[in-house]
């Protein structure tokens, strides 16, 4: 039976679930590495414009935010929240933060895998302080300069990971919120870029745009 959360005086510590992402990974990378560990994850590998958006955060253990999970398993008002609420806390060095964005020209001359590693490095990269090891999201390790570990599904099941999910969702999110009021046609505010009918329908309409992935075969089609 899953542990319920637990508050702490001033801190938003989150007690170590069975359920969803806990603290395991980043525990035994901890007795294994020291220092700290890093989680990161990207977002936006399948949309058909936009770039590629890789998180990167260190957390406290003993100040972790309550209500981290995938981004994905979150509505957009909770993602928003956290994004916040960890925005503030890195602010105040509780917890910290790198971002790393393959922009589109990189992802058509590397391929969307190699721009998201690429991402997912930078990212690290960003980080104010280096990590001692790192959890990736997913099956392969971009370049990095420490020890790494793989986790298939990793925004479930490390904390570290989940919180680097809603870092990268989140501003991608946001990005695109900010190219949709240029390119309004196409809705990228509601789509994010990926390829919904109103986004097909704007491209039939409109054609393709600099923010677009031609080397996606949606979008290589059309020209």
């Amino acid at each position: 039976m899953a542990k319920k959360e637990e508050k702490t005086k001033g801190s938003n510590r989150l007690s170590i679930s069975e359920e969803g992402p806990n603290f395991q990974f980043e525990t035994e990378a901890l007795e294994k590495f020291g220092g700290c560990v890093a989680g990161t994850d990207e977002a936006g590998r399948g949309p058909w414009a936009g770039p590629v958006v890789a998180g990167a955060v260190i957390l406290n253990p003993d100040d972790i935010p309550v209500g981290l999970n995938d981004s994905k398993k979150l509505t957009e008002a909770k993602r928003e929240a956290l994004f916040e609420l960890m925005t503030e806390m890195a602010a105040e060095e509780r917890l910290y933060i790198g971002v790393g964005i393959a922009d589109v020209e990189r992802i058509d001359n590397d391929n969307i895998l190699k721009a998201s590693l690429w991402a997912m490095g930078q990212s690290v990269a960003d980080l104010s302080i280096r990590p001692r090891s790192v959890l990736v999201d997913g099956n392969k390790l971009p370049e990095l300069p420490v020890p790494a570990l793989a986790l298939v599904k990793g925004d479930g099941r490390s904390l570290s990971i989940a919180a680097a999910s809603i870092i990268a969702k989140v501003t991608r999110d946001r990005m695109m919120v900010e190219l949709s009021e240029a390119y309004p046609a196409y809705k990228w505010a509601s789509n994010k870029g990926y390829g919904t009918k109103d986004h097909q329908q704007a491209l039939a309409e409109h054609g393709v745009t600099v923010h677009h992935r031609r080397s996606f075969k949606p979008i290589r089609a059309l020209l």
